[in-house]
């Protein structure tokens, strides 16, 4: 089975999202996200790439694309 490197988290419900996030982190899946996930993520002490970092490209409509 394929292991996973990467995961893109964006979520307009947020509750167990760190939980989740920590757990990837810990599983050495490096993780991307948007604007208000990744404040949250960041905060939390998670370590995230914010999609617009990654890509080059700035979000669109307010990270919900």
């Amino acid at each position: 089975m394929p292991s996973i490197k990467r995961a893109l988290i964006s979520l307009s419900d947020k509750n167990g999202a760190v939980e989740f996030a920590q757990t990837l982190h810990k599983l050495g899946v490096e993780i991307l996200s948007t604007g208000g996930t990744a404040k949250l993520l960041a905060d939390a002490g998670v370590p995230v790439i914010e999609v617009a970092d990654y890509t080059g490209f700035p979000e669109m409509l307010d990270g919900r694309v």
